[in-house]
Formats: structure tokens, sequence, C-alpha cells
């Protein structure tokens, strides 16, 4: 008898021990993610794009967030990317956006801020501000790369 107690107490206080593990866990998934501004901090590329991982990891299966910055005048040539789902955002200036693997102002159409839209995988595109510094937003699932189209 004493044994059947004493085993119930060990898997009550265990039972107990793992929902309370748990339940931190959940309140530190609850917690999520949030960044400021100011605490959004970008990096250089080669290509003159300023990025900023703000979710995930780009270069890793699963889901990414990445914000891009475009200095005035800059001009993204012809390239790909892999990922089967892509989504952007223009935040803030005017993105030119154009379909095709030759550069082609003619082609560029203006997608000002608030601008949502969706890259094809593997379809050859290309991008610029030509009237200011864009600030947009990338959102798929990885892993993703910038593949030129020569």
């Amino acid at each position: 008898m004493r044994k059947n107690i004493w085993k119930a107490c060990v898997t009550s206080a265990l039972l107990s021990a793992s929902l309370f593990i748990g339940a931190e866990a959940v309140n530190a998934d609850n917690a999520g993610i949030v960044k400021l501004p100011q605490d959004i901090t970008f990096k250089d590329s080669s290509t003159g794009v300023q990025t900023s991982v703000l979710y995930g990891d780009p270069a890793k299966p699963g889901l990414y967030v990445v914000r891009l910055k475009l200095p005035a005048g800059a001009k993204v040539v012809p390239h790909t990317h892999p990922e089967e789902v892509r989504t952007l955002t223009v935040l803030s200036g005017t993105l030119y956006f154009g379909f095709g693997d030759q550069w082609d102002e003619s082609k560029l159409t203006p997608y000002p801020a608030g601008t949502f839209f969706s890259e094809l995988p593997n379809v050859a595109h290309f991008v610029a501000a030509k009237d200011g510094e864009v600030i947009f937003q990338a959102t798929g699932i990885g892993p993703s790369a910038l593949i030129p189209a020569h």
C-alpha cells in the first residue's frame, strides 16, 4: 500500500513539474519578437542593397522575414529566387519592379508604399529605386538566394 502511495506521489510530482516546465515554455513562446524601428540595423551588401533579417535565417529552411533598403537611384540587375513562396510589401518610397532576364527600363512598374505582391519562384525580375530611397520587406520559406539571371 505504501509503495502505491509513494508511486502516486512521485508520479504527481513529476507530472506537476512537467506541466510547470511546459507552461514556462508556452509563456516564453508567447513573448514573441518585437523589433522597434530604432532596433533594426541594416547591413550593406555587394549589390548596394542594405538588409536586416527580422526573423529566421534566409539561408536555412523555414520561414524568414527580411527588410531591405535601396538607396535613391539603386538598380538591382535581373535575378531569380529559388524559394517556392516569397511575398513583398513596400513600406516606404516607390519600388520599380520589372520582369525579364535583361534590364529593360520600359518594363518597370511603380509599386508605391503599401503595395503587397508575390514573386514566382525562378522567374527573372529586376528592381530600382528611381524616385528616392525605398524600404520593403520580403517574407519567404527558405533557403533563399539571389541568383543572377545571366
